[in-house]
């Protein structure tokens, strides 16, 4: 009998995606066979519990497959996910990108290798990641250039399961966009877990904006470059300056905000308060009148108040937030938050369901305000693509699949644009 490929689900983020394929790569080069991997998340103790659900649902379906579990929940907790009798191996986020580990799992016929290898994260200081040319759909490519953390928000796991700020060097990144371009991709979106501080451990520390301004100088034929979450505290000056200037950066901002109280954000340990993110989000729409923020909101956080509450519901209107991730808080052991007074539940959820409400409420408007409009539309599919905004737009008629057209907006339903 033929040995299987191994079959690789993932939780989580992007770059959680982004990872799975260079592990896909990687088992491939190894010849690892008749595995089930599964690349877990950490974000919250929801997500752990997913997780674990996954793991016994994907042991029924795969019952003579070594099942190995790793990403930031097996960095972190990983003997919770040993003690799953369904668990063969637990493997932690460093090691998952060392072609080695997966050499020796494909080697390793009479289960010898350790079940647990997970080493201590925040003693790794080596360049992010794996080195994935074209991961993403067949017109839009992810290109992960930092990873890890170095702020701790009394709320996040994460610094814990990826590590300290890592960063690509600029050439390495300039070098993989230019070989996607070749390949065709007409959008290269940048990745990380603290995007903003791209640089800070590179010689002479450069800045994200740096990196940006550099690759549109270096590959001129890359029609549109987008950037994932930022922290608008350390946007830099010249991340500003490409905003203002350079019409193939795309005028989208996802803004890691989490809040609009301040004296939440201080229990947060966050490093703006909230007429920074104001002030941040006038300019940036000042020097780019077209751009559209997403913003990342919890509710419900320890301590928060209605009024604390509605200082965070009134920030939506304040920041003119269009694409919102809404958190219902949950604690998380280990974190500082979860041994703060926590919030009702039902609180908890009844602010979420009217954050979740407020942001529908502006996406709507914005929806509104598109009609009529030309946009240039990069294809996902025949039928569907997304405008510089990101805003999804449905066609009646196939489209080339990967090309970028130009339509006008006729319409929209609660979510998408139609053209």
């Amino acid at each position: 009998m033929d040995a299987k490929a191994p079959v690789f689900h993932t939780l989580g983020c992007r770059l959680n995606a982004y990872e799975t394929e260079a592990m896909r790569e990687m088992t491939a080069a190894a010849g690892l066979s008749d595995a089930v991997v599964v690349n877990t998340c950490a974000v919250t103790a929801e997500a752990v519990r997913k997780a674990r659900q996954e793991i016994r649902k994907l042991r029924r379906q795969h019952p003579g497959a070594t099942l190995i579990v790793t990403g930031c929940a097996a960095q972190t907790e990983p003997g919770t996910f040993a003690a799953m009798p369904e668990v063969d191996r637990v493997i932690g986020n460093t090691e998952k990108m060392r072609p080695e580990t997966w050499t020796a799992m494909a080697a390793d016929f009479i289960g010898e290798t350790e079940k647990v290898q997970v080493d201590d994260i925040l003693s790794v200081t080596e360049t992010a990641g794996h080195l994935i040319d074209g991961f993403g759909t067949r017109s839009r490519a992810y290109v992960q250039v930092q990873n890890g953390c170095d702020h701790r928000c009394t709320f996040c796991i994460i610094p814990y399961g990826r590590g300290n700020s890592r960063s690509v060097p600029a050439g390495v990144v300039v070098e993989q966009v230019k070989r996607l371009v070749d390949r065709g991709y007409n959008e290269v979106v940048l990745t990380g877990v603290d995007l903003t501080s791209w640089g800070a451990d590179l010689p002479g520390a450069p800045r994200l904006g740096d990196l940006v301004m550099r690759l549109l100088r270096l590959v001129p034929d890359l029609p549109r470059l987008r950037i994932s979450s930022i922290d608008s505290i350390e946007a830099d000056e010249n991340l500003m300056q490409a905003i203002a200037t350079e019409p193939r950066l795309m005028p989208h901002l996802h803004l890691s905000l989490q809040h609009g109280d301040d004296l939440i954000l201080k229990r947060m340990k966050r490093r703006h308060l909230r007429d920074d993110a104001i002030a941040f989000c006038e300019e940036a729409r000042r020097l780019r009148p077209d751009i559209v923020f997403g913003a990342d909101i919890i509710a419900g956080f320890p301590t928060e108040t209605e009024a604390a509450f509605g200082n965070s519901l009134k920030l939506v209107e304040d920041c003119g937030l269009t694409w919102l991730h809404v958190f219902p808080y949950s604690p998380r052991q280990g974190t500082p938050a979860a041994r703060m007074p926590q919030v009702d539940g039902a609180a908890i959820r009844d602010r979420a369901a009217r954050l979740r409400a407020a942001g529908e409420a502006r996406v709507a408007a914005h929806l509104s305000e598109q009609v009529g409009r030309i946009h240039h539309i990069l294809m996902e599919s025949p039928h569907m693509g997304r405008t510089a905004q990101f805003t999804e737009v449905v066609f009646g008629e196939d489209q080339p699949e990967g090309r970028i057209v130009t339509a006008r907006i006729t319409g929209h339903t609660a979510s998408q644009l139609t053209a």
